[in-house]
């Protein structure tokens, strides 16, 4: 019975994470009503376990819960976090708050003590890795793409940008001609001109309320010859898919941090 419970928890996560990811990716939106379904049943399953057949543990899954939502209200207001990642984050917490012993036994060995007891922790820390990989691939595309058509990343028109700012934007985009950004309505300027002196500007932060307007200075801008027809944009690849992956690999693999710490005391 308890395996059967354990299973059921593990399923549901994993079938509401995967339809939330590819929510996100085709419209960049995840409706508020999956969280809603997905919260009481994940709640329900698990309290039921718990009162079944541990209920000392009962106080450790409301700590679990509670630090996981914690972290996710503080990322999302410090704007590290979309709503939809923190909100995947706190359902996952009522579902599986720990390391599901039953049935996994993680290819890397010993689980990690963060997965043990707060193993969203793990699941989160997982997704930055994936996330920090896309990044370098991000990278990698871009150097390509200099050695390729031998033109500068950062022309004239950058010259006041900081160096931090180009390293981010160097990490999370690449350039493309300003009508494919115009047809793709999944990615995002990762620049801006000023209408009335065709100023350059990075953007760091794209939002959603804006790209529309920023896509149709850029345009204008280009067709003008006032700006290369190659902008940067980045693909806003949804933090979602990172979670889901970081999931699936701290069932199957374990904590990678965790993995790679104890490799290095060895």
């Amino acid at each position: 019975m308890q395996t059967l419970l354990e299973s059921a928890r593990t399923t549901l996560v994993l079938l509401f994470l995967f339809y939330s990811s590819w929510s996100d990716w085709r419209t960049r939106e995840v409706s508020n009503s999956v969280w809603i379904l997905f919260a009481p049943p994940a709640f329900a399953l698990t309290f039921t376990e718990l009162f079944l057949f541990e209920q000392s543990q009962l106080p450790f899954y409301g700590l679990s819960f509670g630090l996981t939502a914690a972290f996710a209200i503080i990322l999302f207001y410090s704007g590290g976090f979309g709503g939809a990642d923190a909100k995947a984050l706190m359902c996952m917490a009522l579902a599986l708050p720990f390391y599901p012993e039953q049935l996994f036994t993680p290819l890397s060995g010993q689980n990690s003590p963060i997965s043990q007891m707060f193993f969203p922790m793990s699941v989160f820390s997982n997704s930055v890795l994936f996330a920090a990989a896309a990044a370098v691939y991000i990278l990698l595309r871009n150097v390509v793409w200099r050695w390729r058509t031998g033109k500068e990343l950062f022309g004239k028109g950058y010259e006041s940008e900081s160096l931090g700012k180009r390293i981010l934007v160097l990490i999370t985009g690449y350039k493309i001609p300003i009508d494919k950004l115009k047809q793709k309505w999944h990615l995002y300027p990762l620049e801006d001109v000023e209408e009335e002196t065709c100023k350059q500007k990075l953007v760091i932060i794209p939002k959603d309320e804006e790209r529309n307007a920023i896509v149709e200075r850029l345009a204008k801008a280009a067709e003008a010859g006032k700006i290369q027809k190659n902008v940067w944009a980045t693909p806003g690849l949804p933090m979602l898919i990172f979670i889901t992956a970081g999931l699936i690999a701290a069932l199957f693999f374990g904590d990678i941090i965790w993995v790679c710490i104890r490799f290095l005391l060895r």
